[in-house]
């Protein structure tokens, strides 16, 4: 027992602490709360650890409080092991001397606490500071032992030290086997060289001397004694030790190859066939074991926890050849005796089959538990891909499976494990929405469950022997399909091979005509009123689903829709609910396939979208709600237009829906995109929607509801603005009204601005005249704010984009004085005078200057003047970061639409006459100018010897890039953008026209032609001025 601590190192009172523990482990609430929030306060006490984790050593006080003591220490302590505040070198020195003692420890969640408390500390000192760990262990490990294997009287009492050690080591072998870092590594490789081969003897001589002797005469009065648990407990914590052992060397010998870990490699390979042959032995005790209490009526308990542990060991060699097969697949299958280990387990497989039902039972004491018959699957599973005839990309293996072998698998896989049980049928009549959940859930689920993994196994041979498989499935359809069924029996058989069918109808699709079966039998047989039918009904959904959605063939017969919207709607005798949403589901895969054709489905749109509006109603699980809504959302993306006529039935049952959820936020973010879908299909005839998207905008973008909805919430409202006609509603409310809400998220949320950039976008290309009369000055005050904000470049460049669009959108009689007053004018000469700002956002915001001045040169003028004004400097301060920043730009414009911008724009400035433009006249703008004419070739097109007025662009295309319609394509903005960029100056006013009339005007702005010619023209290189003259004349 370690000392008291240290009093003049330690500031906690040992008698308080005990005193706090005492309360904390008490059975009155108000006593516990109280002294939890005091012992928080002494944690940051030096000494309070060492002194909780003496407590929890002294066997004098009450279990509780010693419970409670170690519990704390290990969710407090170990995070701060490394403090030298809290935790000195002697403190960690006791400790560690302490968690020894613990290995004598009786209660079982005292040693718990103690495996975790060793690993954890084990991760961070050993072998530096704890160099002795291992040997502490591995003394009482081997003392005892030795002891265990020469007894014949052991109890768990006289194993209790035995069994602690290797507990807490296997824990130690755990944590650190799970090390990445480089030193890390290498300690488990030393530890792994060191304890491989002892740990090896030690299993081999426990088997020898014990294990073997003991089992091997099968009499059950074995399984009695306390001994023989005592020997199989001992064995099986050995062996967990081997397994973390092996699991961490496998892949380094594999990548590492033969040279470099050759001892390694042949313990391993040891160490495997050993265990091959002990799974075999072991199994096969075991089932005799088990077979011969059955015929007792009252096992006593030490027999049952004996079978029980029995059990536990043979799983885990299942649990480690599974694991070695993850890892390395195409090596395990060439690791000695692998395949006739794997066979083994189907045997067992075929021999549980073939025997009674109740011999398989998800528990330790059936003859064949299911986890075991699930793992001897999956390997069978695994290895099968190794086991074709020809392979591609390798040799062809040893093992090959017969074809009467493979056919066999399939009969017994179709008749026996696929086939549903009685406990599938309980939870099928007790929560079909449950149920139908579990059983759409396409995951690795498949590997702890019975029946999903004979399906993937079924799959498997289909595709690694189907020369065997696909004759003997079609030959078992012709033979089942015209068979009646009337029995619940014959029902379930047909359902499984239905079931078998469906899982490997890419194999089956060439040999079995679906649309004659779908006709003459499929179509009968949903329709049926025995009571028993609804298991049938359900595998048709399903299969109609997987062989049209999954393989992609063409629902071009009407009997596919007539089918699934008659199980989806019946409500009838010899159907349920567990039909209904499993139609559903089908009619989602159906409908969402690249082969789907509307005008064939069309005749059954109303009552699907009915059935499911109706079921949405009427179920209960928010999971299932959000399937039949994903559902629903499908088939209105591929009905289109066509989903018009249902707007208003599906949209009256949203606010319901939306209200009873709650919380439930996956289903909300459904119903969102449910009524995005909507819209988007209707484009136009969306407008009667408004009332119905405010609202769920307004709520989906309140506070506390934002966090779980704010993305789904402004894709709605952007598809709604995208595909409204108007801003203006004929009679109710109107999108308009949410615009301030766009405002407020302008400035405010800086994760959600480049959505929010895309909305206000929207609303101008809608009606900018509309938006800005009512909100000029407050958009651009947001508009100012998020520009001087933190936004990330991406979002700047998107805000001055908005700005762009404005211009173009409205006459300057709506903007300018918002421009003005919001200061963003200024914000954007300050932008300009910035030259460590990125270029991109210098180049965008010489394009918005350049917008404002083809829009109107005169307001342009006012603009300057009124900065001016506002910053108290003379005009031409701000001028020249304009003016600058144009001609330093240029060369980052590459496209020649921007390029033929900025030369308008300056053009449209070299109008005005003002000095400190046409100043740069002779150099800078004529240069900007000559470059783009020299690049841009236009033309006028003449019709029939007439100007028709048009222009013929050389030197762009006619479609705008896909990054200016910002994925707007199908909907009703989309032809907006288009107009708009098919409308812009830039494409419509031919340069050379536009240059020469700036010219003219500044001719006379300045006082007629000689004084600009002596004033500018004069200063210019004669040769730029030959240049443009001529271009300008071309």
């Amino acid at each position: 027992m370690g000392s008291s601590t240290n009093p003049q190192d330690s500031a906690v009172n040992r008698q308080q602490l005990l005193e706090i523990v005492y309360a904390a482990s008490s059975q009155i609430p108000a006593q516990v709360q109280a002294s939890t929030e005091r012992l928080k306060t002494l944690l940051d006490n030096v000494g309070t650890y060492d002194a909780l984790h003496e407590i929890a050593a002294e066997k004098s006080l009450p279990l509780q409080v010693r419970q409670q003591s170690i519990i704390q220490f290990k969710n407090s302590a170990l995070s701060h092991w490394r403090s030298r505040k809290l935790l000195s070198e002697e403190y960690r020195n006791r400790i560690r001397a302490r968690c020894m003692v613990f290995l004598n420890e009786e209660d079982d969640l005292i040693a718990e606490c103690n495996e975790v408390i060793v690993a954890k500390i084990a991760r961070l000192d050993y072998p530096h500071n704890w160099p002795s760990l291992l040997t502490d262990l591995l003394c009482i490990i081997e003392s005892t032992l030795q002891s265990l294997c020469t007894s014949s009287s052991a109890s768990m009492l006289s194993t209790l030290a035995l069994r602690r050690a290797l507990k807490v080591l296997n824990a130690v072998l755990k944590e650190t086997s799970s090390m990445k870092m480089l030193t890390g590594v290498k300690t488990m490789g030393e530890i792994t060289n060191r304890l491989c081969g002892v740990f090896l003897t030690y299993y081999s001589e426990l088997c020898r001397s014990q294990l073997s002797p003991i089992l091997s005469p099968l009499h059950p009065a074995v399984l009695s004694g306390e001994h023989t648990l005592c020997i199989i407990v001992v064995a099986h914590l050995i062996y967990k030790c081997l397994v973390k052992l092996a699991l961490w060397s496998w892949p380094r010998i594999v990548r590492r190859g033969k040279d470099d870990l050759q001892d390694l490699q042949v313990w391993f390979l040891e160490l495997f066939q050993s265990s091959a042959a002990q799974l075999k032995l072991l199994s096969e005790q075991r089932i005799s074991f088990v077979l011969a209490l059955r015929s007792l009526p009252d096992p006593d308990p030490v027999a049952v926890a004996t079978i029980d542990s029995l059990t536990r060991h043979v799983r885990i060699f299942g649990k480690f050849f599974r694991r070695l097969q993850q890892l390395e697949p195409a090596k395990f299958v060439e690791l000695p005796t692998c395949n006739a280990m794997v066979l083994y387990y189907w045997e067992k497989v075929v021999q549980a089959a073939n025997g009674s039902s109740d011999m398989i039972k998800d528990a330790s004491d059936a003859v064949f538990p299911v986890r075991f018959l699930v793992q001897a699957m999956v390997l069978f599973k695994e290895n099968l891909a190794k086991w074709t005839p020809f392979r591609k990309g390798g040799p062809v293996s040893e093992t090959t499976l017969s074809q009467q072998f493979v056919e066999d698998a399939v009969r017994l896989l179709v008749t026996r494990f696929i086939p549903l049980n009685l406990t599938d049928l309980e939870g099928w009549m007790s929560d079909p929405e449950e149920w139908v959940s579990e059983e759409d859930k396409e995951t690795d689920h498949w590997e702890y469950e019975l029946r999903p993994c004979g399906e993937r196994v079924l799959m498997t041979l289909a595709s690694q022997y189907r020369d065997y498989v696909v004759p003997l499935m079609a030959t078992t359809f012709k033979d089942v399909v015209s068979q009646p069924t009337t029995d619940l029996q014959s029902i379930i058989q047909k359902e499984a091979i239905y079931c078998a069918i469906g899982r490997c109808a890419t194999r089956l699709r060439d040999v079995i005509p679906f649309t004659e079966w779908m006709r003459h039998y499929l179509a009968v047989e949903a329709k049926e009123r025995n009571p028993n039918f609804p298991i049938i009904k359900r595998r048709i959904a399903w299969l109609i689903g997987k062989w049209i959605g999954d393989i992609g063939t063409p629902a071009a017969d009407p009997i596919v829709w007539e089918v699934l919207i008659h199980l989806l709607g019946d409500r009838g005798d010899g159907t349920d609910a567990v039909v209904r949403f499993t139609a559903a589901n089908a009619i989602r895969e159906c409908v969402d396939t690249a082969s789907f054709d509307i005008t064939v489905f069309a005749p059954f749109l109303p009552v699907a979208v009915t059935e499911l509006v109706r079921l949405m109603h009427e179920v209960d699980t928010m999971e299932m709600k959000r399937r039949l809504a994903k559902s629903l959302k499908v088939i209105i993306e591929q009905a289109d237009s066509q989903i018009v006529p249902y707007i208003e039935m599906i949209a009256e049952g949203i606010p319901g829906l939306w209200t009873a959820a709650g919380e439930e936020w996956l289903f909300k973010a459904q119903l969102l995109v449910v009524v995005a879908s909507l819209i988007t299909s209707a484009k136009e005839h969306s407008s009667t929607l408004a009332p119905l998207v405010i609202p769920l905008v307004q709520d989906g973008l309140s506070p506390g509801v934002a966090v779980h909805l704010d993305e789904d919430t402004l894709g709605l409202w952007l598809a709604a603005l995208r595909n409204a006609p108007t801003l203006q509603g004929v009679s109710g409310p109107s999108l308009l009204q949410l615009f301030p809400l766009a405002i407020s998220l302008l400035v405010g949320n800086l994760d959600l601005l480049g959505k929010v950039i895309l909305i206000v976008e929207s609303y101008l290309f809608v009606d900018a005249p509309l938006v800005l009369q009512n909100f000029a000055l407050e958009l651009l005050n947001a508009v100012a704010n998020a520009l001087t904000g933190q936004a990330i470049e991406t979002n700047q460049r998107g805000i001055i984009t908005v700005m762009c669009y404005m211009t173009q959108l409205a006459p300057s009689s709506f903007w300018a004085e918002a421009l003005h007053n919001s200061g963003i004018f200024n914000h954007v000469v300050k932008i300009l005078r910035d030259d460590e700002c990125s270029s991109a956002v210098l180049t965008d915001c010489v394009f918005v200057l350049a917008r404002i001045a083809v829009a109107d040169h005169e307001m342009f003028l006012r603009l300057v003047s009124a900065a001016a004004q506002v910053s108290g400097v003379p005009e031409d301060k701000i001028w020249e970061p304009i003016l600058d920043q144009y001609w330093r730009q240029f060369d980052h414009m590459s496209e020649p639409r921007h390029r033929k911008l900025a030369a308008m724009g300056i053009a449209a400035l070299v109008s005005t006459g003002r000095s400190e433009v046409l100043d740069r006249l002779p150099n800078e703008i004529f240069n900007l100018w000559t470059d783009v004419l020299y690049e841009i070739r236009e033309s006028l097109r003449v019709a029939d010897g007439d100007d028709d007025g048009s222009l013929k662009l050389y030197w762009d295309v006619d479609v705008a890039p896909d990054s200016y319609f910002a994925g707007s394509r199908d909907t009703l903005e989309y032809d907006r953008r288009k107009q708009v960029f098919e409308r812009d100056p830039v494409r419509t006013v031919q340069l050379t026209s536009y240059l020469t009339s700036a010219l003219q005007a500044a001719e006379r702005a300045c006082g007629g032609a000689q004084v600009f010619k002596e004033k500018y023209l004069d200063k210019t290189d004669p040769t730029v001025l030959t240049q443009l003259k001529t271009s300008l004349a071309g």
